[in-house]
């Protein structure tokens, strides 16, 4: 999971002198500029006070649950939601994103847990109502997206579960059970029912394979004095050898994994040529190159000058590659007690699988009181529910590429990033692009607004366009003028598209129940290309038929 941390809030939530709950944006936003004006598009300010002293109304607490919901899903956002939020609704969904809206009620949850802390506060009755108010957001947002799960019983797990036994023994506390699941592998399944703010693993910081394990080992004296060397590499390398140590510590971790991870670097020929006229093709031959590179330029020195430490039949490159995978797909960052940022594998937490409807969704912290790495459930799962963790906001190129799949959903972050200039996009009074903007588009059946002057596009992109015209237009120029504008972009849009359509070939007519794995996932991410594309195109057409429309109307 690599970029698996906890989840950084947007938000600062407290209470003042007079009883209040305050929301306002972080200063050290990176986003707060932008935050700022879409929070004012809709009316509110960068700071909200909430007067708990007004709370005698009897929907007080939902009320204000669902008024802190709208700011906290804005405050939360990141560039990509951002970039995409439109102007009147969140989606067709009522939401920005599933784990943005997770975040946002948790966010808004873990500070009226710390209110009820706050001595000065005399409103305990008030805040344990809107407390409840919040769970019943989440308890409601959770219910529209159980999924069911086909467990195959016929599949041993008698190395997962002495994976767990050997946790029992290292002080972990678990409340999962491994077990197959169809479509997905191994999973975990809740034991109990766990409801928000339950605790479903608890892992203490020894049982955590990270950097000192590396550092007490043989190789190590010899690893610190390669030149330019990073601490994930040379973990890498450990895990190359430790794989086959007998007595290792975290021998039953490494027993569990599999010979083969079946992600994107492992990408046979026959699939990396059905994946011509797309992106991803050249992001994995660039990855693969990459890994290649570093292997020649580390292996021949290493196994020539300490064969001893580094046997070169356990260090041949589908061994490196085997490493990279695993670490790619099952490593965390993980924040130590001291404020340490490593790059670390948890025994036990690989087998939670990604969702876009995760439970957990902030973890990557160690609790200092406790010395122990806790997943937290941000929404329920019933017993016998598989419980779902977030690896990130990934694009399906992305999770094909360091984790061998694809969401089974769509995808809010499968976006298309597009080759436009966008440093000459300026600031106005409405919430739009800012300096240095990167353009991208997206499916469009993600967007609620497909009238005219909208299509279901970006308002960013559409604007950006709109300014480049602006030399040919005034402040008085008639509507008609305007209109005849829109339907040159429409058809740029249309002429750009098209072409990517074009290069993304015919689809392929051969039953993907033949094909390999890798092939079967390659045409699947075309397939996904391919709907992306034409959504646009269908919205480029549709936009230009209500503009000519338009323009065919007599003006007065």
């Amino acid at each position: 999971m690599e970029d698996c941390k906890e989840s950084a809030s947007d938000i600062l939530l407290c209470m003042d002198e007079n009883h209040s709950i305050v929301l306002r944006l972080s200063e050290n936003d990176p986003l707060l500029d932008k935050k700022k004006k879409l929070l004012q598009s809709k009316g509110y300010d960068a700071e909200v006070h909430i007067q708990l002293k007004n709370a005698l109304h009897p929907k007080w607490a939902h009320t204000t649950a669902e008024a802190m919901l709208q700011i906290s899903r804005i405050m939360h956002l990141d560039e990509a939601e951002l970039y995409f939020c439109e102007d009147d609704s969140c989606s067709p969904m009522g939401y920005y994103t599933q784990k943005n809206e997770l975040e946002a009620l948790n966010s808004m949850l873990s500070q009226v847990n710390s209110s009820f802390l706050d001595d000065r506060c005399s409103q305990k009755d008030i805040l344990q109502d809107l407390w409840e108010a919040i769970i019943q957001l989440i308890c409601e947002f959770g219910d529209k997206n159980i999924t069911e799960i086909t467990v195959i019983n016929s599949q041993d797990c008698d190395k997962e579960n002495f994976l767990l036994q050997w946790g029992e023994k290292s002080g972990v506390k678990n409340r999962l059970q491994i077990a197959y699941i169809e479509g997905f592998g191994r999973g975990a399944i809740a034991a109990t029912d766990l409801k928000v703010g339950d605790i479903a693993l608890e892992i203490p910081v020894s049982a955590i394979i990270s950097e000192d394990a590396m550092k007490n080992s043989d190789m190590f004296p010899a690893l610190e004095k390669v030149d330019g060397i990073s601490t994930e590499t040379m973990l890498l390398l450990w895990s190359m050898k430790e794989r086959y140590n007998s007595s290792s510590t975290f021998k039953n971790y490494f027993d569990t994994l599999p010979e083969e991870f079946n992600t994107g670097l492992s990408f046979g020929v026959d699939a990396i040529v059905a994946l011509d006229g797309t992106l991803l093709l050249e992001e994995l031959i660039q990855a693969k190159e990459h890994l290649r590179n570093q292997y020649d330029e580390l292996f021949l020195a290493l196994c020539g000058d300490h064969p001893d430490i580094f046997p070169p039949e356990l260090y041949t490159w589908e061994q490196f590659l085997w490493a990279c995978e695993l670490w790619y797909s099952n490593s965390m960052k993980i924040q130590f007690a001291d404020g340490a940022l490593q790059t670390c594998l948890i025994p036990i937490a690989g087998f939670l699988n990604h969702s876009l409807y995760p439970h957990i969704t902030q973890y990557g912290k160690v609790d200092s009181a406790t010395n122990t790495l806790k997943f937290r459930m941000s929404r329920p799962c019933q017993a016998g529910e598989q419980c779902y963790l977030s690896y990130g906001n990934f694009s399906s190129s992305h999770l094909i590429t360091f984790y061998g799949f694809m969401p089974q959903m769509d995808n809010p972050y499968d976006i298309i990033q597009l080759d436009i200039d966008g440093s000459q996009d300026v600031c106005s009074d409405e919430f739009d692009a800012s300096s240095g903007t990167t353009h991208m588009v997206r499916g469009t059946w993600f967007s609620d607004n497909h009238s005219i002057f909208h299509y279901g596009l970006p308002a960013p992109l559409l604007n950006h366009f709109r300014r480049a015209q602006e030399d040919f237009l005034d402040a008085g120029s008639p509507q008609q003028e305007k209109l005849k504008i829109e339907v040159e972009i429409l058809e740029d849009l249309c002429s750009t598209f098209s072409g990517m359509m074009e290069n993304l070939g015919e689809v392929d007519s051969e039953s993907r129940e033949n094909m390999d794995w890798d092939v079967k996932l390659a045409a699947e991410y075309k397939s996904l290309q391919r709907r992306i594309v034409s959504s646009i195109l269908s919205s480029c057409y549709a936009g230009r038929k209500l503009v000519e429309d338009e323009l065919c109307k007599p003006t007065a």
